[in-house]
């Protein structure tokens, strides 16, 4: 039987727009209302200033991490609210009210931070004396910062689907509470060994292989040393391939024996007939990583280059591939005429971030190996007839070379003196001793009974005076820190997740913006982000992680010739190569 037309309805046309409201409103059910506020602003805040001028892709990151960060502790408050009946009924409208809100918090919030921020990075550029000329790229900022905060979001959800099917598998034989916290607590226990057994160790051995290659390649720029008081010259056993890429640059770094004296020619304390060829002894690492064999071979190019007769002799811990900085090498051998021996060796394949997080027992022990080594042999000699023994290491190198100390007094019964240079914050003698500070005196500045041998640099002020700060007296031997402000190596610590650090509760130091707060977990990750920009290469000297022409006032006050002045510092810094910042600290 056929439809009359009467009988035949058309459909009345369906509105598509509730359908929609609805999927748009289960998709925003799925995050934490709590967890989102917080994200906002966690996310706003990490555009605040911290000690480094920062690029775009560094800010996304930092951005990403926090906003995650944020929605994560949100989002734990609220599930225990639930949990503790605290939960707050909504009404439908009310519900939609807020979200509307909240997006249009975001809407306003969002564009005014990433504005805000490029600002402030502007007068922090300035403040280092930097070209403000960076070009804005806060769109892909926020679309990057957006990729990472999802992209952990999922994982973590990931993870947390994982621990809902374990909890599934064992709810039949345990009540169901125990069977979700047990779930969890494998999932979590799981993560960690596999993060820190398995993925690291197979990380940290693919990179070793990978920079052991990169340490065998030998640059065509570099030509073996040609001079017997080199290392890897001729008259060396140490051949020219066992260095390694960064021993093969510190032999033949240095200033030339015309450089030395025409610097002597234009003074009047080093007389340019006793100009010397400094001496340059080093080991590469050793086949079995035996660090007592490598230090041993150091002493054995002291002994061939008779560095024991030369009036100083600095031992170095270098950074994670064995760096020397060639700034400390140029100011120590312009200021003594050459008249210098510089000992080190290699410990490590991995750049210093690497060990930073993975590795950090081996430079110690190669400090304490290289120290040793020396210093036994050294203690041999008659006291007025041996070389300034001082000790000395920039970053990685500074942490490691404290390390062959048990205490200060340790340090100042072995030595002639010592300079540590942007020094790690978890570097044990530092954290001592500047915890030990005299009351009054700041973190990032300290004093140490009156100065009496401990002393900071704030090396951003000129003048010898000025950097090493008032005090009636200064006793042999002195132990120097240079260390700046701004320096992300030195004031990175997890505790700054949850804890307000000296330096920030205290005045502010000379290169640091007055508005640096510390904000809860967002301070950790703005630091984090320093430590990886601190040396960039377009930091200027003075600030950050950049220490070239502050050497010379640290040599300066440890060992310089008879009737060395402040104006032969200020010489000296004018002779180094002041253009040339930044750099690789290995």
């Amino acid at each position: 039987m056929h439809a009359t037309v009467a009988e035949i309805r058309v459909p009345e046309p369906v509105d598509e727009a509730p359908r929609r409201r609805g999927a748009w409103g289960r998709w925003l059910r799925r995050f934490s209302a709590t967890g989102l506020v917080l994200a906002l602003v966690w996310f706003c805040v990490s555009f605040t200033p911290s000690l480094i001028p920062r690029a775009w892709y560094y800010q996304a990151v930092i951005s990403g991490v926090s906003a995650i960060g944020g929605y994560g502790l949100g989002a734990l408050v609220e599930w225990f609210a639930v949990k503790v009946g605290l939960r707050i009924r909504w009404s439908a409208r009310a519900s939609r009210v807020a979200w509307w809100v909240l997006a249009g918090a975001a809407a306003v919030l969002v564009p005014l931070s990433l504005v805000l921020g490029a600002r402030r990075q502007i007068e922090l550029r300035h403040l280092f004396g930097m070209s403000e000329d960076v070009p804005g790229r806060e769109v892909v900022t926020l679309l990057l910062a957006l990729l990472v905060a999802l992209l952990v979001l999922q994982t973590a959800r990931g993870l947390r689907r994982l621990a809902h099917w374990l909890s599934l598998l064992v709810d039949n034989v345990v009540p169901v509470p125990v069977a979700r916290f047990a779930s969890g607590v494998i999932v979590a226990v799981v993560v960690v060994l596999v993060v820190n057994g398995v993925i690291w160790s197979g990380v940290l051995s693919a990179l070793n292989g990978i920079f052991a290659t990169a340490n065998d390649e030998i640059s065509p720029r570099l030509t073996p040393p040609a001079r017997p008081e080199r290392s890897g010259s001729e008259a060396s056993p140490e051949t020219w391939e066992s260095l390694g890429a960064e021993g093969r640059k510190f032999v033949v770094s240095g200033p030339t024996l015309d450089e030395l004296r025409a610097f002597a020619q234009a003074g009047d304390v080093v007389d340019p007939a006793d100009v010397l060829e400094p001496i340059h002894a080093y080991a590469g690492l050793d086949a079995d990583g035996d660090l007592d064999a490598t230090a041993a071979r150091v002493v054995d190019e002291l002994d061939r280059t008779d560095a024991w007769d030369r009036s100083v002799l600095v031992v170095v811990t270098t950074t994670g591939t064995g760096w020397v900085d060639p700034a400390m090498t140029e100011a120590l051998e312009l200021m003594h005429g050459g008249d210098t021996a510089i000992a080190s060796m290699q410990y490590s394949y991995l750049p210093s971030w690497i060990s930073f997080v993975g590795d950090r027992s081996t430079p110690p022990a190669a400090g304490k190996a290289l120290f040793e080594a020396v210093y036994d042999r050294w203690s041999e000699l008659p006291e007025d007839d041996r070389p300034r023994l001082l000790a000395s290491g920039i970053s990685l190198g500074s942490f490691g070379m404290q390390g062959a100390f048990s205490g200060v007094q340790d340090l100042e019964a072995r030595t002639d003196g010592a300079m540590f240079t942007g020094t790690p914050g978890f570097t044990p003698l530092w954290r001592e001793l500047t915890d030990a500070r005299d009351p009054g005196s700041l973190e990032y500045a300290p004093m140490l009974d009156g100065g009496r041998q401990v002393r900071w640099g704030d090396p951003v002020r000129t003048g010898v005076a000025d950097v090493w700060g008032p005090g009636p007296r200064w006793e042999d031997p002195r132990v120097v820190y240079l260390q700046h402000a701004s320096d992300g190596v030195t004031w990175w610590s997890p505790e700054t997740l949850w804890s307000e650090p000296d330096w920030l509760r205290e005045p502010r130091g000379p290169d640091v913006l007055g508005d640096v707060r510390w904000y809860p977990f967002v301070t950790f990750w703005q630091l984090t982000g320093d430590l990886f920009v601190a040396a960039a290469s377009d930091i200027p000297s003075g600030h950050g992680h950049v220490y070239e022409l502050e050497y010379a006032d640290g040599f300066a006050v440890l060992h310089a010739p008879d009737g060395w002045t402040e104006a032969d510092t200020t010489r000296l810094k004018a002779a180094m190569d002041a253009p040339v910042q930044g750099g690789s600290i290995g």
